[in-house]
């Protein structure tokens, strides 16, 4: 089993992901060994800070042991990725990538005799929607009959909050300039389901949202697109005003890390409805949580 898109899961392995999360940071004692002896492979061809901090913390606490592998200090610069791949599966037993091409996550899975996890790619980032789900759950007491909007740039978190919320009953209402809309298989998903739709304004999208999320206007690998970008989304920028069209409790939400002032005021990340800490801090148990059940140590 791998964990490349949440596309390829179904709603019951999603939603045990998140039960088996809630348990982890609940009850961390009863997993201490969980992983005793394990090794998990960390290939980082983008720089990282929760999904590296996440994962080794979490094989560590798991028991087990992570090795983290930068890219460009290693000879996957020189090599094929497929004949790498088999080789780094000779000394571990679960490997997760950050690629920048979604076609290198395929191309490392393809290749592995072991268990790959999709740390980010260019088209998606799983493991960022499941945290954000079990927030949410957290927050809310239940995910069915949620709205969530999403204003901004249609990216990797877009796509994949679209898959996962859709496959657990929270409705995504998405706001994106109409040349930044999410990827097609992603929305086509939600809106299949009924649980998506798209707006070109964010007034539109936010109006009685039980969460508001944003995400950086410009991804890494896009720098050269830097200044269209700057001139198109400043109209997307979540402030106080866009936050009052939502419900009153409404919960800010963001992948970080954040431009602040830019996709979001510092009046709003600051503010009492902002969770953003909270979501980055459950990246390490549904991070721990995949680790488990990926290398068959849960039910």
């Amino acid at each position: 089993m791998n964990l490349l898109k949440l596309l390829d899961w179904d709603s019951s392995r999603i939603s045990e992901i998140i039960e088996l999360a809630s348990e982890v940071k609940e009850t961390p004692e009863n997993y201490s060994k969980g992983l005793e002896g394990k090794t998990l492979a960390m290939l980082f061809q983008k720089t990282s800070t929760r999904t590296r901090a996440s994962f080794e913390a979490g094989m560590t606490q798991l028991g087990g042991h992570a090795i983290y592998l930068d890219w460009r200090a290693t000879n996957f610069t020189l090599g094929t990725i497929q004949d790498e791949v088999k080789c780094l599966g000779q000394y571990v037993d679960i490997i997760m990538a950050r690629v920048f091409r979604h076609e290198d996550i395929e191309a490392i899975s393809g290749a592995s005799s072991r268990p790959v996890i999709n740390g980010l790619c260019n088209l998606w980032h799983p493991c960022q929607a499941l945290g954000d789900l079990l927030t949410l759950k957290e927050k809310k007491g239940s995910l069915k009959g949620l709205k969530l909007a999403y204003v901004g740039d249609g990216n990797n978190v877009c796509n994949s909050l679209i898959v996962g919320c859709s496959k657990l009953g929270v409705h995504v209402s998405a706001a994106t300039p109409k040349q930044y809309k999410p990827l097609q298989d992603a929305a086509s998903f939600g809106e299949n389901s009924g649980n998506y739709s798209w707006a070109e304004s964010p007034a539109a999208a936010v109006k009685d949202a039980d969460a508001v999320y944003t995400d950086t206007w410009v991804s890494m690998g896009q720098e050269q697109e830097t200044k269209d970008r700057e001139r198109v989304f400043p109209p997307y920028q979540v402030n106080g005003k866009l936050m009052a069209l939502a419900k009153k409790d409404a919960i800010f939400m963001h992948c970080l890390p954040a431009h602040r002032n830019r996709e979001v005021a510092d009046s709003v990340i600051d503010s009492k409805q902002s969770v953003v800490f909270d979501q980055a801090g459950n990246r390490l148990h549904v991070q721990k949580a995949v680790l488990l059940k990926l290398l068959g140590k849960a039910g």
